[in-house]
């Protein structure tokens, strides 16, 4: 797999979100903005995320995906 395809994946399961995917070689990390994540528990807004690529880390395509799930205002907040 590459970005680009881990990025249509959670784009697809959550079609507001701004998704920027980088890494390489089966280890990805993940900078996922939505207002899907508001009032959500950091663990909540991890599985939202991980359920859009679960098929592809159960299969193996994915090794290791690192995800910061973050709100609209969270994400203007850390620049």
């Amino acid at each position: 797999m590459d970005a680009q395809q881990i990025e249509n994946l959670i784009q697809a399961g959550i079609p507001d979100a701004k998704v920027t995917v980088s890494g390489g070689e089966g280890k990805f990390e993940a900078i996922v903005v939505s207002n899907a994540f508001e009032g959500l528990m950091p663990v909540k807004r991890h599985q939202l995320v991980y359920a859009t690529v679960r098929k592809q880390i159960a299969d193996g395509s994915l090794h290791a995906l690192s995800i910061r799930p973050l709100t609209p205002d969270e994400h203007e907040k850390s620049g």
